[in-house]
């Protein structure tokens, strides 16, 4: 507006969980330590997957998916979250905290239609096992995944353009550990209704259609495992099942938590630690849990460890 001054903004200020250089230390050695165990775990996983012919499946080529995105959403938060923690600038240029913002909006939005296009595939096995070479083939599987990347990737730029768009002419000091889009619509000095508006409906209809998805899935598998008689068949069905409802239930409570909140009940506090959860802790535990509940992947494992020690 005329007769006002205000700078260019070029970079923001992270300001990270605290400010005590003491606690600071210890958080980065327990990130590294979560960051380190993510990209053994992740990796591990997706190259368990690709060399081992018996997990050449529709639901591993979904798992080798979700351990990509794990590996890709938390590569996108934890190596600059480190840095901060490590100096007394915590600065991020504006390029890239859009970047950031872009990134783990799509590696994030792609986990919730990845994780439901997993349950479609539990779903089909177990409830129509006759048509699961056909409804889940190699074109179907490759197409879900497709889209699934290709829609978000169009909904992050829409949410990264619209963010960005927005005057931050008070301050540049966002209360986050990196740049998510609620806390820089606080920190904006512009009108955010529309920010408002486009965070609940898109991310609002990923989020509630993927979880109202798997709901609906798991609804359908229950009612057919309940009609199973052999004991022992209705086990290994459910069996098949826990891992991905272990992994939904801990990635849609935080998400839904941080996303579908009225802004009014909002804490960028609380949100942080949510956050981390979701960004950091749940990409680490992901390959964990798959791997500790789940027979075909540990046999897997086992058989790749004695071919490794019979080359040798």
């Amino acid at each position: 507006m005329p007769g006002e001054n205000h700078s260019v903004l070029t970079e923001f200020i992270l300001l990270g969980f605290t400010d005590r250089p003491e606690v600071e230390t210890l958080l980065f050695g327990l990130f590294l330590l979560i960051y380190s165990t993510t990209l053994v775990g992740n990796v591990g996983l997706i190259v368990l997957v690709q060399v081992n012919a018996s997990l050449h499946t529709p639901m591993y080529y979904f798992l080798s998916n979700l351990s990509f995105l794990d590996l890709s959403c938390s590569s996108a938060i934890a190596p600059k979250m480190l840095v901060n923690l490590l100096v007394q600038q915590k600065t991020i240029s504006l390029l890239g905290c859009a970047t950031q913002m872009f990134l783990f909006a799509v590696f994030a939005d792609a986990e919730c239609l990845i994780l439901a296009a997993m349950a479609y595939d539990r779903y089909v096995a177990i409830c129509h096992p006759l048509l699961y070479t056909v409804a889940m083939s190699p074109r179907v599987c490759t197409s879900l995944v497709a889209g699934a990347y290709l829609s978000v990737a169009l909904t992050s730029l829409v949410h990264t353009s619209f963010t960005f768009t927005l005057s931050f002419c008070s301050s540049n000091v966002i209360n986050h550990f990196f740049c998510d889009i609620p806390p820089l619509l606080a920190l904006s000095c512009s009108d955010t209704r529309i920010n408002q508006l486009l965070l609940f409906t898109l991310c609002g209809f990923i989020q509630t259609s993927t979880f109202l998805a798997i709901l609906v899935s798991y609804t359908c598998i229950l009612s057919t495992i309940l009609q199973i008689h052999a004991a022992e068949s209705r086990y290994k069905a459910f069996y098949t099942c826990t891992s991905h409802l272990t992994v939904v239930g801990l990635f849609y409570s935080s998400l839904l938590f941080t996303y579908l909140r009225p802004s009014s009940s909002s804490s960028l506090d609380t949100d942080k630690v949510v956050s981390a959860f979701y960004t950091v802790i749940i990409p680490m535990l992901n390959p964990l849990i798959y791997s500790l509940r789940n027979k075909e992947v540990k046999e897997a494992l086992r058989r790749t460890v004695e071919r490794r020690r019979f080359s040798q």
